[in-house]
């Protein structure tokens, strides 16, 4: 599937050489923060940045490397007051190899005359390649060719291989290779005000004639890791006796090495790296597993990146995707780049570890590698693809559980409460403050009222029990956490006997721009009442939790219910409140995002477009004019319209019914026409909603959403913050818009629904997919859906389509014919997923 296209872009230099490669034909130094994000390479334990191997952090480079759940606190003076964050750690810097000829400089990618510049990013092998050649400042022109990989096979080793090429020279030629554990963090420009020294070294050694190692601990976690290093010289097969000169500083070790260097005779610097932690099982000690695993690494090519390959061609073979579509190879390749990213942020090798995933993946440190909602986005791709993955990341929610069930009765609820932000222990990790770059100023972060994160959790839980029917999970972790939050969400709602209905007061939506009501104090009085989104979902956990209650075996639930002190006076409340929570709505049929909302002045959209051309992030436009997006109808991304994101049609008329509010057909259209015109889509998972939403409407409206979304990290539409990390849940939704909202994927009832509803670009989708034990090959056009079942020893599973339902057994397939556009209006309203009926939940 890999063809050529050769197809200039001006995002950065940018071209899609083939369906599985990303790049780069000349050098930007402007653009290298973005390259270097993009160009990151990990295996689920730790990722490193795709800086050049010469470069040290500055204006252009930032040569990242981040262990998953990685994480150190520390306390900064901001404002006249201690603030403490924790953050996700810049671990010593493996990379440093550079190389001078006699007494020359070091050589620098920014100190050269670059002659010729090419950088691939191949996603099918999981292999970083740079090549370029140099002219010097006395004339002399070298010929750099690297590669490099951060092992998928073998998650704590990475390695390096660089071939130089005198062309027009000789002489002496001393490559230095170290490791540099004097790194800070200092990735994101807002938080440079903040301590970022997390970091000391506790010992740097020569181990061995070509080994160095190097043991740090974070300063406050105490989290011990350790890097042994390996470099060796060859010509051709032959491994060079070179000189060596070891320096040993204060938080680097480097190592010299001296050889001499002939016209157009070739040196491979092979370079391999070994990382461990104080937590990694299985291990003596970290330097000691470091050193030990050095001395059986072998060679580059042969024990190095081999097995690599080998370990991505198994990832891409469960979790590729191919969209024949009038693009050419353009999607395709941005479909893989973000599967790539996504597998480097969440792998095989996450699943032993206690670590979730952040919402900018391991790849830079904005949002200081915190955990947030994003999984709401990821965890449908992984349940269909990897779904022990989504496993063994609801477990590090479970594990939290005991830290969510401290801050719920610390707020005076029951139940749990888990944390907007979360990171080692589960702990809010929102800062109290932020600095907003437009006008300088330190505000207060209100941002910790969005406890519709909880509701996320729950859904996230169903889901997988879903698409799996993993009934273990379900019995000892799933139903715990899922009855925990539906306790605190009816803790959480206070009964209003005036309108006979239960509220939920002092929250902050999805939006995210509103955090209180005008002209009040957001510290003092913050939040709003009967946010829309949360009130829905909370009715829809308590309804699953009272259904999660009454499927459980008898002996499962009668010791949950003891433990947990749930008798049927509780459950009679959750019945009750699932059925009266107050959703805001207009005469019109407009769900007002909140209480109040209809009240609040329109903003003039075309004067703020014209005044500032990027309005994306609206709230540090208003706040540095003295104003607030509190007094304006203004979103940042879908609030209201999330809920036509998470649910069809058919069930949120059920849901609706069952809170006792009107949901006609025209009620998704009229509130995404309403809502799409107030909305400067400020975060990337925005265009990926709404995309969504659009599908079933506008298809072409859908797919230019969906191609923007494609977008959001490589042409980095928001303006500078990829290079702080890429936005992984945006990257898992375009993919999922393809999986679930174009192929009509829903899991419902034990039942695997399909309703393919292609865009016109698009001829033809292709996915392999699990559900509950078997593997379905999946492949749809406009005229046709086609499921095969591979062989394996499993039961059989219903599938269904627009009501036609058929049991698929272990190595059988089936087709159904698809309805025309035409025939699809005539039998159902053009929102609807299906036709409306009440059986379906």
């Amino acid at each position: 599937m890999a063809f050529e296209c050769n197809k200039e872009r001006a995002d950065g230099g940018l071209r899609a050489s083939s369906a599985w490669s990303l790049v780069y034909d000349d050098y930007r130094p402007e653009q290298e923060g973005l390259r270097e994000a993009l160009c990151t390479l990990g295996s689920g334990y730790f990722a490193t940045r795709g800086a050049s191997p010469d470069a040290v952090a500055d204006a252009v480079h930032y040569p990242g490397t981040y262990i998953a759940g990685g994480y150190n606190r520390l306390t900064s003076q901001v404002a006249d007051r201690e603030v403490e964050n924790e953050d996700l750690v810049n671990m010593p810097n493996w990379l440093p190899l550079t190389f001078r000829v006699d007494d020359g400089d070091w050589f620098s990618i920014d100190a050269n005359e670059l002659l010729s510049f090419r950088q691939e990013l191949d996603l099918r092998c999981g292999l970083l390649r740079r090549d370029f050649r140099l002219r010097d400042s006395q004339g002399r022109i070298t010929r750099w060719q690297e590669r490099r990989i951060v092992s998928m096979a073998h998650p704590n080793q990475a390695a390096l291989c660089v071939e130089l090429v005198a062309e027009n020279w000789s002489g002496e030629l001393t490559v230095r290779s170290g490791l540099d554990g004097s790194v800070t963090n200092d990735n994101v420009a807002r938080y440079r005000d903040l301590e970022g020294r997390h970091l000391e070294t506790v010992e740097a050694k020569k181990s061995s004639g070509d080994c160095v190692l190097l043991r740090c601990r974070t300063r406050q976690s105490l989290l011990g890791i350790a890097q042994a290093a390996r470099t060796r010289l060859y010509r051709g097969e032959i491994e060079v006796d070179a000189e060596r000169e070891t320096h040993v500083l204060e938080d680097q070790i480097m190592d010299d090495i001296r050889i001499s260097m002939e016209v157009e005779q070739p040196i491979r610097i092979e370079k391999l790296v070994a990382m461990y932690s104080s937590r990694d099982r299985a291990i003596s000690e970290p330097g000691l597993a470091a050193l030990r695993t050095l001395e059986c690494a072998g060679s580059f090519d042969d024990d190095q990146l081999a097995p690599h390959v080998l370990a991505w061609k198994r990832l891409w073979q469960a979790c590729d995707i191919a969209v024949d579509d009038s693009a050419g190879p353009e999607t395709e390749l941005k479909l893989r780049l973000h599967t790539f990213h996504l597998l480097q942020t969440a792998s095989a090798h996450s699943v032993d570890l206690d670590v979730g995933i952040p919402a900018r993946g391991w790849h830079g440190e904005a949002y200081r590698g915190h955990i947030f909602w994003d999984e709401l986005f990821i965890f449908p791709f992984l349940n269909l693809r990897i779904p022990m993955l989504t496993r063994a990341l609801l477990r590090y929610r479970h594990r939290r559980l005991g830290e969510a069930r401290r801050a719920a009765a610390e707020s005076g609820f029951r139940g749990a409460m888990y944390p907007w932000q979360s990171g080692s222990d589960g702990r809010e990790e929102t800062q109290r403050v932020h600095l907003n770059p437009e006008s300088g100023r330190w505000l207060p972060d209100n941002s910790q009222r969005q406890r519709h994160i909880n509701s996320a959790i729950a859904y996230n839980i169903w889901q997988y029990h879903q698409a799996t029917n993993d009934q273990e999970f379900l019995h000892f972790y799933g139903a715990e956490m899922l009855l925990e939050i539906a306790r605190f969400w009816a803790s959480a709602a206070s009964y209003d006997a005036e309108i006979d209905r239960y509220e939920i007061k002092g929250v902050m939506g999805p939006d995210e721009y509103h955090t209180a009501y005008p002209d009040t104090d957001p510290e003092e009085e913050g939040g709003v009442d009967n946010n829309a989104y949360t009130n829905v979902m909370a009715a829809w956990v308590l309804a699953r939790a009272i259904e999660v209650i009454g499927i459980l075996p008898q002996g499962i639930q009668s010791q949950l219910r003891e433990r947990l002190g749930l008798g049927d006076n509780e459950i009679r409340l959750w019945r009750e409140v699932s059925r009266k929570l107050r959703v805001p709505m207009t005469p019109n049929g407009i769900i007002n995002q909140f209480d109040g909302y209809e009240s609040l002045e329109e903003l003039d959209w075309d004067g703020y477009r014209n005044r500032y051309g990027d309005i994306h992030r609206l709230d540090r436009i208003l706040e540095a004019e003295g104003d607030s997006c509190n007094r304006y109808k203004v979103s940042k991304q879908a609030d209201v319209l999330m809920l036509f994101y998470l649910f069809s049609a058919e069930e949120l008329g059920l849901l609706f019914e069952q809170l006792g509010y009107p949901f006609d057909h025209d009620t998704i259209p009229r509130n995404v026409e309403y809502y799409l015109a107030r909305t400067s889509h400020g975060s990337t998972l925005s265009q990926v909603t709404h995309s969504w939403v659009m599908a079933r409407s506008d298809r072409c409206h859908s797919w230019a959403l969906f191609q923007r979304a494609l977008d959001s990290d490589i042409a980095d539409i928001q303006g500078g913050t990829t290079p702080e990390g890429i936005h992984v849940g945006a990257m898992a939704g375009t993919v999922d818009i393809v999986q679930r909202c174009y192929l009509g994927i829903e899991l419902r009832g034990n039942v695997l629904h399909l309703d393919p509803a292609l865009p016109t670009d698009v001829a033809r989708i292709r996915v392999r997919i699990h559900y509950r034990l078997q593997t379905l090959d999946v492949e749809a056009d406009h005229d046709c859906l086609r499921i095969g079942s591979l062989a394996c020893p499993s039961t059989p599973i219903t599938l269904a389509y627009r009501g036609e339902h058929r049991e698929l057994a272990p190595g059988e397939h089936c087709e159904f014919v698809l309805l025309k556009p035409d025939e699809r209006n005539r039998n159902e309203n053009r929102w609807n997923k299906r036709p409306y009926s009440k059986e379906a939940r």
